[in-house]
């Protein structure tokens, strides 16, 4: 089992890095040239800067058994289609019960966004600890449900 980290902008790599250590999985990072990222304990992939080079690189490594980290619901699809767990930096779980679901749900906001001519969304509300605590408890809850 590896844990693969789509890092562009990942908030929560300390909090996967921690759960990793304990249960001696390997985590590999990838993030695209414009983001410099250090790790005493990953494996950093620098992945050359293109639309969607990151997410394609690390779909392709993933497989079957091991743990994908990433925000991107279409990332998300792809790495369940592979076999790999996948988790969101909330501790939400991607599964085949809910995907459709959210990529339903993601191409409707689309939609809506371009019809008012809002293409600007405020972003995401600042991370608490207790963003990272659930984080960081549900990724051990997944990291041990796959070593099984």
């Amino acid at each position: 089992m590896t844990i693969w980290v789509d890092a562009d902008g990942c908030p929560v790599i300390r909090e996967t890095e921690q759960v990793a250590q304990r249960y001696a999985v390997p985590v590999v990072l990838l993030c695209d040239t414009n983001h410099i990222l250090h790790s005493e304990t990953s494996e950093i992939i620098v992945i050359g800067a293109g639309m969607d080079a990151v997410d394609f690189a690390l779909v392709n490594r993933c497989q079957k058994g091991d743990i994908v980290v990433t925000q991107d619901y279409g990332v998300a699809a792809m790495a369940l289609a592979r076999g790999s767990a996948v988790i969101h930096q909330n501790g939400e779980w991607y599964t085949e019960e809910n995907i459709d679901g959210m990529l339903f749900q993601r191409h409707n906001s689309r939609k809506a966004r371009h019809a008012s001519g809002k293409n600007h969304l405020r972003g995401p509300r600042k991370r608490t600890k207790e963003d990272d605590r659930i984080y960081s408890e549900s990724l051990e809850r997944l990291v041990e449900q796959q070593s099984k």
